[in-house]
């Protein structure tokens, strides 16, 4: 693994622990030539996804990208980020056990959104109001009224 400090490439492992209930390890790693330490992941990969955007273009699947886009949902809100990397870890896991290597954008947003509206009701709305691109006030009301239950409401 290369030091992200010095770009050395002969980096030793000081401790392997489990890590994301088990489905991830976790080392602690330290750089012999600078004394950097870092830490890196390592996860199983059943195959390699690819996203299929609204324009049609293909980009590869990035887990981190998904973490990242819950997080922001879920920013100041008093969400335990275990929640959230369990969460991550399912939506890969059933995108990678769909036979499917080309996913379309839509299915990842979906399957997000389901996450969300069990763990947090305000992480929903806002993922959601990016997710459908809201554009008015009515928007939110609608999406409100999908959480209290009475969607078919009109």
């Amino acid at each position: 693994m290369r030091c992200p400090y010095c770009q050395s490439e002969d980096t030793q492992v000081k401790d392997s622990r489990p890590a994301e209930d088990g489905v991830a390890i976790r080392r602690r790693r330290v750089c012999p030539d600078c004394g950097g330490r870092f830490t890196t992941f390592e996860r199983v990969q059943l195959r390699d996804l690819v996203v299929v955007k609204k324009s049609g273009r293909k980009v590869p699947f990035d887990r981190d990208k998904l973490l990242r886009s819950m997080e922001i949902a879920v920013r100041k809100r008093n969400v335990d980020p275990e929640r959230i990397e369990r969460a991550v870890t399912g939506i890969v896991r059933q995108l990678e056990s769909s036979g499917e290597t080309e996913i379309v954008a839509g299915e990842i947003g979906r399957l997000v959104m389901e996450a969300l509206k069990s763990i947090d009701d305000v992480a929903y709305v806002r993922f959601a109001s990016v997710y459908r691109n809201f554009r008015e006030a009515k928007d939110f009301h609608e999406v409100l009224g999908e959480l209290r239950g009475d969607e078919d409401e009109e």
